[in-house]
């Protein structure tokens, strides 16, 4: 696969919509420095570290598949003056990975000891905790990763306590999302589709994904919030399970924006819903 690219575009705050460095560009005149993430996470990781000691842009609006991104002439402008770029390389947003190439300021590679093509290293809390502090290194706020570090430390914990004891530890998953997660926990993802949660499976794909939710007795396929869930309930449909969200956090929904929810909640819920597939005690 190619390298994987996340662009940090600056941050805002809860939603992380484009407008922070709005002030500068309207003719006023700040001293914070711009930073660019391409998307949901890493525009919380910088949030974390950086506060409003940045002017933030996250070039992926809230309810938009990050795959999906398609720039703007503005954005590329963001891109190629931003103080700080930060990135997780190899095709996730090929748009972006193409406009990083063209930044006038510092472009930083978060991606921390990728394994095999899947970029989703977020959904480990503890390689995103390593992703926080490449962050904080490079936006020189390493004093201010503390509080973000151990609230995925916790985050694990809770995770490792929350799945050690299930009856089952197969995950059906709409795409191939959930890798690391399940490497981290000693989970099976059975994914309907690839990297991509927009790639259609072959009809062969389709009858073995059926075949080994038969065989394994999952009562529950996984569906996103951004994209259909058409497959999850196909899949379900024929093996008679149930469906449930199991959200691969590459984004936030307008009203999840609106409800205040964030990563560790949204993490949270997501920990909630695998235990009641998997019937977790």
């Amino acid at each position: 696969m190619t390298r994987i690219v996340l662009v940090l575009i600056v941050l805002t705050g809860g939603g992380l919509t484009a407008c922070g460095s709005d002030s500068a560009s309207s003719g006023g005149v700040s001293d914070r420095p711009d930073v660019v993430v391409a998307f949901y996470p890493l525009a919380w990781a910088v949030e974390q570290v950086a506060g409003d000691t940045v002017q933030l842009q996250n070039l992926t609006p809230p309810g938009t598949e990050p795959h999906d991104v398609e720039l703007t002439a503005r954005d590329v402008e963001r891109i190629r003056s931003a103080d700080f770029v930060f990135y997780l390389g190899g095709g996730f947003q090929p748009a972006v990975e193409d406009a990083v190439e063209g930044a006038d300021g510092e472009a930083i590679d978060v991606l921390v000891d990728p394994v095999g093509h899947d970029p989703h290293v977020w959904l480990d809390p503890v390689r995103f905790a390593e992703v926080v502090k490449r962050v904080a290194a490079a936006l020189d706020r390493e004093g201010a990763a503390e509080k973000a570090v151990t609230e995925l430390r916790e985050l694990d914990r809770e995770f490792a306590r929350g799945l050690a004891r299930c009856q089952r530890r197969e995950i059906v998953t709409a795409h191939e999302a959930f890798g690391y997660l399940a490497r981290r926990y000693r989970l099976t993802q059975v994914a309907i589709t690839g990297i991509s949660p927009e790639a259609e499976p072959t009809p062969q794909r389709l009858e073995e994904v059926i075949d080994r939710v038969r065989e394994t007795g999952a009562t529950t396929v996984f569906f996103e919030t951004l994209v259909s869930p058409r497959l999850a309930e196909t899949v379900a449909r024929e093996t008679g399970s149930s469906t449930a969200v199991l959200n691969p956090l590459e984004g936030l929904t307008e009203e999840q924006v609106d409800s205040g929810e964030d990563y560790l909640s949204v993490m949270r819920a997501n920990l909630a819903a695998l235990r009641k597939a998997l019937g977790c005690r």
